[in-house]
């Protein structure tokens, strides 16, 4: 139950977010979750977005520089302590995790981490042995690809 996440490498320029943004709600494409880090005269615009192919077609049209990587969405309690007890295993099963973002009001109750770790696969086994819920393309309104 991995997720397709498009990384877009930005300029620290002014407009540049605006640009990325308006060209893919020109092109009917619904931004479902982000994060835009600064990595010095760049920045790493990550996007779940609802069409992932179009989305990438329409960076590369643009000329930004993207790509496409396989993320993890688990649904856990919002409540203090919650992140560190979905961690604890993952540290004991030696997967990292490269990078992580996160939003609340999902579900009632509930917030959403998304992330990348060193081995998806391995995570989704940890996070399944916990009783974890791993939400999937659908649950994010996003189109399945073939890639």
């Amino acid at each position: 139950m991995k997720l397709q996440q498009i990384s877009v490498s930005l300029e620290n320029a002014p407009g540049r977010l605006y640009e990325v943004t308006n060209a893919l709600g020109q092109a009917g494409i619904n931004l479902r979750a982000l994060s835009l880090v600064e990595t010095g005269d760049f920045g790493v615009l990550r996007l779940l977005v609802s069409d992932v192919p179009t989305a990438r077609h329409i960076m590369m049209e643009n000329h930004f520089p993207a790509r496409v990587d396989e993320v993890v969405a688990v649904e856990i309690e919002d409540k203090p302590g919650s992140l560190a007890q979905v961690l604890r295993p993952l540290r004991d099963a030696n997967v990292h995790v490269r990078y992580m973002y996160a939003f609340t009001g999902f579900s009632s109750g509930s917030a959403v981490m998304i992330f990348r770790f060193s081995d998806n696969d391995a995570a989704i086994d940890v996070l399944h042995a916990q009783g974890l819920k791993i939400l999937d393309a659908k649950a994010f309104g996003m189109l399945e690809s073939a890639g």
